[in-house]
């Protein structure tokens, strides 16, 4: 691997365990400035204090989420984008380059893909670009790659989030980003044709706390690297906390009754 791209890794991923928490931060390009980020110092600063590995957000964010003290955090520039406000909200384009998130001092880039949608083709060629350039400048490329579209019965069916892994992966990915299939078995056969990290997406905001943290620790047990999870994070009453409690179960392989203790008896 060109000792570059494995040095940036390392800033992402704890270089212990090979595992990470990822806090992405690009939601208020698709929906607004929801609940959790509108002040994107403080936001970025409590995922820091918790120990997430890394951030992710659009290169426009940067300069807002950047402190100047404190412990450091891995930073990873999102370069595909599409609003709800749009007729075609799956359909993803670029918006920045592998040399914008080099400027930015960012350790890697993600582009996001929807297999199924009708403009796949477009998404599946920007994807190939951005690996091809990523690869010449010794950046990790994060893939996020979900089945949306008038075929997929199920952006969740194993199989389908397999097809999507592999997909990423067969590309050009570093790290690959899919949901979660349920249970540690489905998920188990994503993981083992892949043969590089793949982390589980947090999907919609969950009620329960315990059933996040358990499908965090289900994904471990079925060979996942961890996460990469936005609000179920930063919209959570105490996020650094929760980074904490994520750690513990990430990283410390801690049962989720512990964790969860730990959580709820400091709030």
């Amino acid at each position: 691997m060109h000792i570059g791209k494995a040095i940036r890794l390392e800033r992402i991923f704890n270089r212990d365990t090979k595992r990470t928490i990822i806090v992405p931060m690009d939601h208020g390009t698709t929906v607004g400035p929801i609940a959790g980020i509108v002040d994107m110092r403080e936001a970025v600063g409590a995922i820091v204090e918790g120990g997430a590995n890394a951030v992710l957000m659009h290169k426009g964010l940067v300069r807002c989420g950047h402190r100047s003290q404190g412990k450091d955090i891995g930073l990873i520039v999102h370069l595909s984008a599409s609003t709800t406000l749009s007729p075609f909200p799956n359909a993803k384009t670029l918006v920045g380059t592998v040399e914008d998130a080099v400027r930015l001092g960012a350790d890697a880039v993600s582009v996001h893909v929807n297999l199924g949608d009708e403009s796949e083709a477009k998404m599946l060629t920007d994807f190939g670009q951005v690996t091809s350039t990523a690869q010449s400048w010794g950046i990790p490329v994060l893939a996020m790659v979900y089945a949306r579209g008038p075929k997929v019965r199920s952006e969740f069916d194993p199989e389908i989030v397999a097809h999507c892994a592999r997909v990423g992966v067969e590309l050009g990915a570093d790290v690959v980003k899919v949901p979660y299939t349920g249970d540690v078995d489905t998920f188990g056969h994503v993981v083992d044709a892949c043969c590089v990290p793949v982390v589980i997406a947090g999907g919609p905001k969950l009620d329960s706390t315990r059933a996040f943290l358990q499908m965090v620790q289900d994904s471990i047990k079925a060979g996942g690297s961890g996460l990469s999870v936005g609000r179920n994070v930063f919209q959570h009453k105490n996020p650094a906390l929760l980074c904490q409690a994520l750690s513990k179960v990430v990283h410390e392989d801690v049962d989720v009754d512990v964790a969860l203790a730990m959580l709820e008896g400091k709030e």
